[in-house]
């Protein structure tokens, strides 16, 4: 499937709702919607034309918000990429993954904008860029000019489009970013080339409850439903069964007149009987703040199945600016009575979507029939809560403390399943006997957000920043060796984003005779991610953003290096590694460094000589790295 997300409103409710941001104030989203200048700014790939969209800005991706625009090209490269307005170029930057080739043009206004996944600069920058990459002796560059330097003009061909970088396909990533470097959403400066008559697109709702003595249909958790459109609607046809402190999440998209590509929502309201209890309006996005993305989502859902939920609600930990909520957007349900809930989707052009649920309040039952039985014992944390989903059993379940049992009653059950709900926040037991099974409570330590910590264990000692975390976190380490002593370390829940990095140091209990190749790895599916380490005194120290099971490993197999071509007109290689990932890339053609353009996703480096049109001859040599410091070498006379 692929990405991009944005959504709309009628014209005057958005209009309404835009005033209304404005004359509150808010902390990412501060500026006028609508630029002054938005009229002088032009569209970078062949203006006037009418254009395709891959993705949007404000877009939920799985690592950060889409700053920009995707621009099609309908799989070519080389479409002449204009200057949106004048002013000079400011910056490049190249990387082999990223934004790839990347231009940056300031304008007199203040404002910037920025081209990515570029194929190439135009000639008199692309010849500079590459001396500077000569005279550095490095591919990856980020390089600022003078405002006398590259001036351009409106409407001048200023680069061509590309699929460099971390692209999916050919074409131009375009942002337009405001003097506090923040990305405005470039469809707000009146481009005649977007059209967009398509209302966004709701799949799913799911119900989530928010405190321990919450029941959505009579149970517990998170929820999720299928919904139907009905004359011009979407909707629930019938009611859910609701009690205590609800939150709801919406997996929707846009799609800009393309159904193919996926784009995200980025107005959103949410009325409970009547009253706006919710409400969403991204229309700038502060560039530090990427990473808070995992607050928007619901992050476990992320994690496990892909699907990116929008939440109507504000998490504790959720410091963006873009909302307007009563009670942070969670419903409480009232008794006895049912709850109408509408849901407004739109996107920049002014197109909406209507969903409409009701929440019909249900008081608590112990017996709930339609739960399905269960072959083993869950155990799993939400929010504030842990839950324990088990087979029924006709003994009583013990909670054992300092040596003293006492009974705990299930929140719910039937004849083949029981649920528990332990409060977290409360004293929790050593141990819990469950029909003979012995549960220990998954919290080793609270963290709270603001504080530092640091946590010591036998195999593991992390330290935690201040900034660390979101919310509160229900922290728990384990080890295990695997039967061909593979060492793993579980550190906290891989479901529980974390803001800011933790340095872990772990120690291990076997030794490793090769500890300079040995590294932490996190393991990510079947396979391993790279994350470095040091070793110190039989301990070795890294830091990571993100929770997992790390492992470590020793890699001592060098890099392939498959030529596809090597003769005077030029070099060409498949390049790979194992376990560890490429490091570093150097080639020398009689001794004198050459450049290798690296392209991460194809695994494909290829050379680039300081003068065009100059043939390669001599004596060629291509060492290649990897992150463990094994090499691999080839080399070829050229004639």
């Amino acid at each position: 499937m692929k990405n991009c997300w944005n959504l709309k409103l009628s014209d005057g409710l958005l209009c309404a709702w835009l005033v209304s941001y404005s004359l509150a104030g808010y902390a990412q989203f501060s500026e006028a919607d609508s630029p002054p200048a938005a009229s002088a700014y032009l569209f970078p790939i062949k203006p006037g034309q009418p254009a395709a969209l891959a993705g949007t800005m404000g877009e939920l991706r799985n690592t950060h918000f889409h700053t920009g625009i995707d621009i099609r090209t309908l799989n070519e490269i080389g479409w002449p990429v204009r200057a949106a307005n004048n002013g000079y170029i400011s910056r490049i930057t190249i990387s082999p993954s990223g934004f790839g080739l990347a231009m940056y043009v300031k304008h007199p206004d203040g404002y910037t904008t920025v081209y990515g996944h570029l194929d190439k600069f135009k000639n008199d920058v692309d010849e500079y860029v590459r001396k500077e990459r000569y005279r550095r002796k490095t591919s990856s560059v980020d390089l600022y000019f003078r405002k006398d330097q590259f001036t351009v003009s409106r409407g001048d061909t200023i680069a061509f489009a590309g699929n460099t970088g971390s692209s999916a396909g050919p074409h131009l990533h375009f942002d337009i970013r405001n003097e506090n470097n923040r990305a405005l959403d470039p469809l707000h400066f009146k481009f005649s080339e977007v059209a967009d008559n398509t209302p966004p697109v709701v799949r799913k709702v799911a119900l989530k409850t928010l405190d321990i003595d919450s029941r959505i249909n009579d149970q517990f958790g998170r929820f999720e439903f299928y919904v139907t459109k009905t004359n011009g609607e979407y909707v629930l046809p019938q009611p859910i069964l609701a009690h205590g402190t609800i939150g709801i999440e919406l997996l929707a998209y846009d799609v800009v007149n393309n159904p193919n590509y996926k784009c995200g929502v980025n107005y959103i309201e949410m009325f409970a009987d009547s009253q706006r209890v919710f409400s969403q309006a991204i229309n700038q996005l502060n560039l530090n703040e990427g990473r808070a993305v995992f607050t928007v989502m619901d992050f476990k859902t992320l994690r496990t199945d892909g699907s990116r939920f929008y939440k109507l609600y504000v998490d504790d930990g959720n410091q963006l600016g873009f909302y307007s909520a009563t009670r942070n957007g969670k419903i409480g349900v009232k008794p006895d009575a049912q709850m109408p809930v509408k849901i407004l989707l739109s996107d920049t052009h002014g197109n909406s979507s209507t969903l409409r649920l009701n929440l019909q309040h249900s008081k608590p039952v112990n017996l709930v029939k339609w739960m399905g039985p269960v072959e083993t014992t869950a155990s799993s944390i939400q929010e504030n809560t842990w839950i324990i989903t088990t087979k029924t059993c006709p003994k009583n379940t013990l909670a054992w403390k300092k040596g003293e049992p006492s009974v705990i009653d299930p929140a719910y059950l039937n004849s083949a399943t029981t649920v528990y709900l332990i409060d977290l926040r409360q004293p929790l037991p050593d141990s819990i006997n469950i029909c003979g099974e012995r549960l220990i409570p998954p919290v080793q330590a609270r963290i709270f957000p603001g504080k530092e910590f640091t946590y010591y264990s036998a195999h593991a000692d992390i330290q935690f920043p201040s900034r660390a975390a979101y919310d509160t976190l229900y922290f728990s380490t384990s080890y295990a060796a695997t039967t061909d002593s593979i060492e793993l370390f579980q550190i906290g829940d891989p479901n529980v984003p974390l803001r800011q990095g933790i340095k872990v140091t772990l120690k291990p209990a076997r030794s490793y005779s090769i500890p300079e190749k040995t590294h932490v790895y996190r393991k990510n599916g079947k396979g391993y991610v790279f994350e470095a380490g040091a070793w110190a005194h039989g301990k070795i120290q890294f830091t990571t953003r993100d929770f997992g099971t790390f492992a470590l490993l020793t890699d001592t197999v060098p890099p392939t290096i498959t030529p596809q071509q090597v003769n005077r007109y030029g070099a060409r290689f498949k390049i790979r590694d194992n376990l560890s990932g490429i490091a570093s890339i150097e080639a020398t053609i009689n001794g004198q460094w050459l450049l290798m353009n690296y392209d991460e996703k194809t695994y494909t480096i290829e050379s680039e000589t300081l003068k065009r049109n100059m043939l390669l001859q001599g004596e060629f040599v291509l060492t290649i790295s990897d992150n463990a410091g094994n090499k691999q070498v080839f080399k070829q006379t050229i004639n």
